[in-house]
């Protein structure tokens, strides 16, 4: 009777193998690992990301762009108030500009920091199976640490930033200003306030003293 028992368990055990395998990886795991590419391809391209920022924005594209929900986080930045409004070809142009800014954003932000060290705060507690937040701390030369936060949201299957808080400064909610600001500024042209967005996130990331 012991034995068929152990031969069950062990036939259920293997029967359950190939579903651990296939289990997507919680939201933790796909930050880490996103970072830890991150920072080695930071390392070895340190001088020459600095005397070629475009290079880096590349980059960073190529990392952090398949784990970045564009759709959903620039449609919080235009809102509904406008995207209802957007063409898809509009919504299609945003999306390019904007994902373009966010990667110089945080590209700005990073090459400020000699010899930086990223460290993923591992999770505390239950998390939500639909929307995280996944917490860093950038750790600069002289010792100095910035704190990092990306708000992770379940997709597909696997985990995609939404938002990003860096050093105190809510990307999301800067850019969503940004973008409200630009339309007031351009009497709610939407193709103008499109065209102009990398101009805007510019500005925004001078006054913010990220450049």
């Amino acid at each position: 009777m012991m034995i068929k028992t152990l031969r069950n368990s062990l036939v259920a055990l293997l029967a359950a193998l190939p579903l651990l395998a296939m289990a997507a990886p919680a939201a933790h795991e796909v930050v880490q690992k996103t970072t830890d590419t991150l920072l080695a391809d930071l390392k070895a391209n340190k001088d020459e990301y600095r005397k070629n920022p475009d290079a880096f924005y590349k980059s960073l594209n190529e990392i952090l762009g398949p784990v970045v929900d564009v759709d959903g986080i620039s449609r919080s930045v235009m809102t509904v108030r406008y995207s209802r409004e957007a063409t898809p070809e509009q919504m299609t142009r945003f999306q390019e500009n904007f994902k373009r800014s966010l990667m110089q954003f945080y590209g700005n932000a990073l090459l400020e920091y000699n010899n930086q060290d990223i460290r993923v705060i591992p999770a505390s507690g239950k998390q939500d199976p639909q929307r995280t937040s996944v917490n860093m701390e950038i750790r600069d030369g002289k010792g100095t640490v910035y704190p990092l936060s990306y708000t992770m949201v379940a997709m597909d299957g696997t985990w995609k930033l939404r938002n990003v808080v860096i050093n105190g400064i809510n990307v999301g909610k800067l850019f969503r200003d940004q973008f409200a600001q630009s339309m007031q500024n351009n009497r709610n042209d939407l193709d103008k306030v499109i065209d102009s967005w990398a101009d805007t996130v510019a500005k925004a990331r001078q006054a913010r003293g990220t450049q």
